[in-house]
């Protein structure tokens, strides 16, 4: 069995702060506070997630914030990251262009049309990316690059010399 977690000693105003949380409008703060103020009086993980009507988990990721970034795991962080960098760089772009220039055999692939992924394992493959990237990323390079990606369709045709008069595209 796991050693169960808890809020490390409050200080009195970490107290008053988390006490002026309960009465907060902001649902966040409210929900943080009563996890906090629960665990401080010694109530463990799954007797506050069953009180409080959420996930374990939940109740875990506010005594961890609360333990590591104090009364600042009151506030919200916002879910998109800090900074990003980008997967492919200008010369990469230039690669990635090229590439779909050619057929996904010439790659050892076993098929003759190019999807997002096979794209995106190519690219590793061959190093235009120092990671895995996803279809997404694929496409929004694509973008970068004035492009936009369509799935290929594959049109079906008959040996039949009367397929085009049957389907009503010729006359005859």
């Amino acid at each position: 069995m796991k050693t169960p977690i808890f809020v490390r000693e409050l200080t009195d105003d970490e107290r008053q702060a988390l006490e002026d949380g309960l009465r907060s409008s902001q649902a966040f703060v409210l929900r943080r506070s009563q996890i906090l103020l629960a665990s401080a009086r010694g109530k463990w993980v799954p007797h506050i997630a069953e009180d409080l009507g959420c996930d374990p988990q939940t109740v875990r990721n506010a005594i961890h914030a609360f333990n590591s970034r104090g009364l600042e795991a009151l506030q919200r962080r916002p879910p998109i990251p800090r900074t990003t960098h980008p997967a492919f760089d200008a010369q990469g772009l230039q690669r990635l262009r090229e590439l779909l220039h050619q057929s996904p055999r010439d790659y050892g692939q076993d098929v003759s049309l190019w999807t997002l992924t096979r794209v995106a394992e190519v690219s590793y493959e061959l190093g235009l990316t120092d990671h895995m990237v996803s279809y997404e990323t694929i496409r929004r390079a694509l973008l970068q690059l004035g492009k936009s990606w369509q799935r290929a369709k594959r049109w079906i045709e008959s040996p039949d010399p009367a397929y085009a008069r049957k389907k009503g595209d010729g006359t005859v």
